[in-house]
């Protein structure tokens, strides 16, 4: 069974076309700058990349060369042979704790939802229509990134805030890259042979940490928005919120314009100057004052929500994982965290450490073997999960 996997932004469309149940990875893509001048795609053709300029009006216009691309390249003899569509949805409020079946209900609920994420469900409708509307006999299935974290109980997702504001404007804890928690989840329970208490943390650009019970999330570190939790590489993380006030009176500044700051000149960006992990590495080694402060500041956030969760879990956990772009790839962030979690008994192997680098197709555990929690580093899929999910609905 063919399927697709897709992840449509404001101006993208991510996709990815898997053979299912084999979990084959038959084509992947992107279409760029959607609405924009200098729109643009790449995609793969056997083990050619093919990519160039063409204008693309909205998501219909990409869906409809994409569509035609598979065909044109005889990646599919037809398009009847594409059965089904997933969709990342980035939000699912309270109504969603799993992947479901698109109907008339479910596109006026996530249109709904909007208010929560009005970047993301937007765009995500764009490219469910535009699907719909190309290859109407597809079942279409939307995935969404915070029905993973919808186990946590009440106690840990309300906030102390007027309870009125949960019951009238849904004001609570989400927590985000739910797609991604699941999947490695899923990937340690079949590792470890049990439903696992774990302590995941995806560190990228957005970064977020999440305690698993038994296989199950019981808490996470981002919020009602992905700024929550830990300092990020353009976003704040925690913060007194009187700041906000205070700054706004200072800079004579509007909310919009500090919520702005919060979010893409804050972080790793505000402390150091930089996003991007693996600059800020560069400059660390080159002992660049900021650099070492973004990164003890960073990693000293990191250890304080394992340490949180730790204790969350009884102290009992099977394992520490960590994922996404950094945290596969940036042995010296992962050696600073694991070197501040000695007083739990975590003994880092540096040379394994140095050695696990999954952009080199090297994944495992990266301490030693007294040390009294296993940390792994392994490569998360989103694209992978939905597809899961999409097929499992199928069948």
């Amino acid at each position: 069974m063919k399927l697709l996997s897709v992840n449509a932004g404001s101006s993208t469309l991510k996709f990815r076309l898997y053979d299912m149940p084999s979990e084959e990875l038959i084509t992947k893509g992107m279409y760029e700058r959607i609405g924009l001048e200098g729109s643009c795609y790449n995609i793969r053709v056997g083990e050619e990349k093919k990519s160039g300029l063409v204008e693309l009006k909205d998501h219909k216009d990409a869906v409809k060369l994409l569509l035609e691309q598979l065909v044109e390249n005889n990646i599919v003899s037809s398009l009847d042979e594409i059965e089904a569509v997933g969709h990342r949805v980035v939000h699912g409020g309270n109504k969603y704790s799993r992947s479901v079946e698109i109907n008339d209900r479910v596109l006026l609920e996530i249109e709904s939802l909007s208010d929560l994420a009005p970047l993301h469900n937007p765009a995500a409708l764009k490219g469910i229509y535009a699907f719909k509307d190309s290859i109407p006999n597809a079942k279409m299935v939307a995935c969404f990134d915070t029905a993973f974290h919808q186990t946590m109980d009440e106690a840990t997702y309300l906030y102390p805030v007027p309870y009125e504001w949960y019951v009238k404007y849904d004001v609570r804890k989400y927590g985000f890259h739910g797609l991604s928690h699941k999947f490695i989840t899923e990937k340690l329970t079949e590792m470890l042979g049990k439903k696992p208490n774990l302590i995941i943390c995806h560190i990228g650009s957005g970064a977020s940490l999440s305690a698993i019970k038994e296989g199950v999330c019981v808490d996470t570190s981002m919020g009602f928005t992905p700024n929550a939790g830990i300092m990020m590489g353009t976003r704040s993380g925690d913060i007194d919120y009187s700041l906000i006030n205070y700054i706004i009176k200072k800079e004579e500044r509007t909310i919009e314009w500090v919520d702005n700051k919060l979010n893409k000149a804050s972080g790793l960006e505000g402390i150091a100057g930089m996003s991007d992990l693996r600059d800020i590495d560069r400059a660390f080694e080159a002992g660049e004052v900021k650099a070492t402060l973004a990164i003890e500041m960073y990693t000293n956030k990191i250890v304080d929500y394992i340490a949180k969760y730790y204790v969350k879990l009884g102290g009992v956990v099977d394992a520490i994982c960590f994922t996404a772009g950094g945290g596969e790839n940036d042995d010296i962030i992962r050696a600073e965290v694991v070197k501040k979690l000695y007083p739990l008994g975590i003994k880092l192997d540096e040379e394994k450490n140095k050695e696990t680098i999954v952009r080199k197709g090297v994944e495992g555990l990266i301490t030693k073997e007294d040390s009294k929690i296993p940390v792994y580093v392994l490569a998360t899929d989103e694209e992978l999960m939905i597809a899961r999910d999409t097929y499992e609905l199928c069948e």
